[in-house]
């Protein structure tokens, strides 16, 4: 059965007549049908939230309390789904309203709205929603960076050609590497926490800015809703929009910084680095070249980061220049809006989570790029300052001369024992005491790694220890999630047994 909203269209050459059809097909009706779609369950729990406040506090009678509960399971059992908007009524409140007032009459009917009002009960059904979308997407963070971890932890060893400027700089691992971005994100996931726990306040109570002369219980409504505690100012509960930028604000650096790794790894699969390799799974073949192996989910996740990044961009960009106030540009049409954002976000840390099962690194292709451009030649310089003595401006001019001379003759740095030889004694004055086989060993990646045993380096103890942080960090953060879902959960089957002790009274 299909339930209709109004019972005639406005006449078009009624000019005086609420609503125009312009402005009915254009407003209206788009945001009936997104409060529909994203807030008719959140504005159902208000409605229980607040009826059931009313009666504790004795504002409403237990018998008044108890018809209206009664006329809200019967609305709440209809299929909102199937309500078409025509006109008759401004907005899907007032909808509901009019099914509560059509089984109650007027008066009682319009109980259930004291001391409350569209605005505080517009931004309170936003944050539910934000809430959920938010521990949504911050479920999905946590995973991709716990799996971000495990292979961090498997690729411990594994030696890369680590980049700066586009130039192969020094050798390190693919652990290090993949530690350092799961270090960035989790600073994302405590910012997206902080950002809920703006979010987490309830702001019914405020009414329309002031509260109201009725003693209304504001702490025992965000019980129930399973808001952490109401929010204070009666004004900043309605005007303040900072728990939306926060969030879009927050959300928007994961996918800024996740997109700096997957730059990473498209740059590092291309042909002429060879790096990284990824397994069929995830390559798709050229329709005309037989020979292409295109990663493309590398370039579909850099795609949807970066449409990510401008929806979350989008939503505070909407509210620059706004008045203090009450206003629709921070409600139901930016607020469906945003949730795009959290629908692609959400795809780009699945995606990379299974493409991280998908990757590894060539070695044979690192071996030979870190050859070919002398990129421990750093540690030679260190080494002749801990073996011979000299400052280190003396041996970086050593070891800078080495590596011209071995990038000249397109050797490898352990072809270029006798180059050192010649260039220590040329500059140092004497010969140097390092061996060949020593200088093969201080020029080999692994010696590299293994001697930045520092706080923060790729040596295998100071990488364990890094993880061993990062884990407990993560942990720490699943904790608190769980935690809230547990005062939610709480919350909801308190509310649901308030409401039946109402109906039942």
């Amino acid at each position: 059965m299909i339930i209709v909203a109004a019972a005639s269209d406005p006449s078009p050459s009624d000019p005086n007549r609420f609503p125009d059809p312009v402005y009915r097909d254009a407003v209206l009706k788009p945001l009936f049908e997104g409060a529909k779609a994203h807030f008719a369950g959140y504005l159902r729990s208000i409605n229980r939230a607040h009826l059931v406040m009313l009666a504790e506090t004795g504002i409403l009678s237990g018998e008044q309390a108890k018809a209206i509960a009664s006329a809200l399971h019967e609305i709440d059992a209809q299929d909102l789904s199937r309500v078409e908007y025509t006109g008759e009524v401004e907005d899907f409140f007032f909808h509901v309203e009019g099914e509560l007032t059509r089984r109650l009459g007027v008066d009682l009917a319009g109980r259930l709205h004291t001391g409350r009002s569209r605005n505080d009960m517009d931004h309170t059904i936003f944050r539910l929603s934000l809430l959920a979308k938010i521990d949504a997407l911050a479920a999905e963070a946590r995973a991709l960076a716990e799996a971000m971890i495990e292979k961090a932890k498997a690729e411990h060893s594994t030696i890369i050609v680590a980049y700066t400027h586009g130039q192969p700089a020094q050798p390190s691992t693919f652990g290090h590497y993949i530690a350092a971005t799961v270090e960035v994100l989790l600073r994302d996931l405590e910012r997206l926490a902080a950002a809920r726990a703006v979010v987490d306040r309830s702001p019914m109570g405020a009414a329309a800015i002031t509260t109201t002369g009725f003693p209304i219980d504001r702490q025992r409504v965000a019980e129930l809703l399973g808001f952490a505690a109401p929010t204070e100012n009666s004004y900043a509960s309605i005007a303040g929009v900072d728990y939306v930028t926060a969030t879009y604000s927050a959300e928007k650096l994961i996918f800024l910084h996740l997109g700096r790794l997957i730059q990473d790894f498209q740059f590092w699969t291309a042909f002429e680095v060879g790096q990284l390799h990824v397994s069929d799974a995830f390559v798709q073949i050229s329709s005309i070249m037989p020979q292409k192996r295109n990663p493309v989910p590398i370039e579909h996740l850099r795609l949807l980061a970066s449409l990510t990044v401008s929806r979350a961009d989008a939503i505070v960009g909407v509210m620059h220049n706004t008045p203090f106030t009450d206003m629709n540009d921070s409600e139901g049409e930016v607020q469906a809006a945003g949730y795009s954002a959290f629908e692609s976000g959400t795809r780009v840390l699945s995606l990379l989570r299974a493409l991280l099962r998908g990757i590894s690194v060539d070695a044979t292709r690192v071996r030979r790029n870190i050859d070919a451009s002398c990129i421990t030649v750093t540690e030679l310089a260190d080494s002749v300052v801990r073996c011979e003595g000299l400052s280190f401006r003396q041996a970086h001019e050593i070891a800078a001369t080495v590596a011209r001379e071995a990038i000249g003759r397109g050797k490898g740095l352990g072809d270029s024992y006798d180059v050192f030889c010649v260039t220590f004694e040329s500059l140092a004055g004497r010969a140097t005491s390092i061996s060949a086989d020593a200088f093969r060993e201080i020029i080999s990646p692994e010696h590299f790694v293994a001697v930045r045993d520092r706080l923060g380096g790729p040596a295998p103890a100071a990488l364990d220890a890094a993880l061993t942080r990062y884990h407990a960090a993560l942990e720490a953060l699943s904790v608190r999630a769980a935690e809230d879902a547990e005062r939610v959960a709480t919350a909801r089957r308190a509310l649901d047994a308030a409401f039946a002790k109402l109906s039942s009274a």
